[in-house]
């Protein structure tokens, strides 16, 4: 498994932190740690919470991710 391997999913944002980051729970009832890509932030693409996004994962520590996208 190389570094660029990643687990796709999406959820529902929960809350937004501060610093952030943001809290999202996962269709499989997990909760996670998230923060913004690069890309949506550069965009200044706003995520409140009960938005639906899609997250990558990565295989070392399922409990922190990275949003990618965020659904209309």
């Amino acid at each position: 498994m190389s570094k660029e391997d990643s687990i796709e999913v999406t959820g529902t944002v929960l809350e937004k932190f501060p610093s952030g980051l943001f809290s999202v729970q996962l269709d499989h009832d997990r909760v996670v740690l998230a923060h913004l890509a690069g890309r949506l932030r550069r965009n200044r693409i706003r995520v409140l919470a009960g938005d639906k996004v899609t997250l990558e994962l990565s295989p070392y520590d399922l409990t922190k991710g990275r949003i990618t996208f965020r659904h209309r």
